[in-house]
């Protein structure tokens, strides 16, 4: 008698998208008109599409990215990201000018793209520009705390000069009283 208790079969395991370290956010993030930005092309790369059809889904939600979520580059600003990541052929001029995403543009790009890479690249990128935030306040109170401690500090130079004359001076012996050698007139 056969009594095998037959497999349960799991259903398949859903794919997760695995977001991409933090140092392939950072090194993709420019300082742009004074905004920390990511390109289009970098972002890409990231979510996972062409930059074509990137830039068609950003066209055709225009309304979704005012000015301080996207911004298209002059061909100045394009010219010298170019510089950075070399991309075109030395003389060759930059087809399409690319677009700029802020913080904020980066989270609407991902809802507009709506692939769960794009989401959870989205989500990662954003918790990478809050720790940058993060170090940055952190480091400007370290800074702090060492301009207070330089302007109290400034004064004390006199100070600690003063202090260590008097110890020199406690600490030196005196030369002890000599003795007068020789015949001492008056003495019996």
């Amino acid at each position: 008698m056969n009594t095998a208790v037959p497999l349960l079969q799991e259903p398949p395991a859903r794919c997760t998208p695995v977001a991409p370290p933090d140092v392939a956010i950072t090194d993709r993030i420019h300082v742009v008109r004074g905004h920390k930005v990511m390109l289009d092309r970098d972002l890409a790369v990231l979510y996972g599409v062409e930059v074509r059809v990137l830039k068609q889904a950003v066209r055709r939600n225009m309304e979704r990215f005012p000015e301080d979520f996207m911004f298209e580059l002059t061909l100045e600003e394009a010219e010298a990201s170019r510089s950075q990541v070399v991309i075109l052929k030395q003389g060759q001029n930059i087809k399409y000018r690319p677009f700029a995403f802020s913080e904020h543009g980066i989270l609407m790009l991902a809802n507009v793209l709506r692939s769960e890479r794009a989401i959870a690249t989205s989500i990662h990128i954003i918790r990478v520009f809050n720790r940058m935030r993060e170090a940055l306040l952190q480091q400007q109170d370290i800074l702090a705390r060492l301009e207070a401690l330089r302007q109290r500090a400034d004064g004390h130079d006199v100070d600690i000069a003063a202090i260590l004359r008097a110890l020199r001076q406690l600490t030196e012996r005196p030369a002890p009283a000599r003795k007068a050698i020789g015949f001492k007139p008056g003495r019996a």
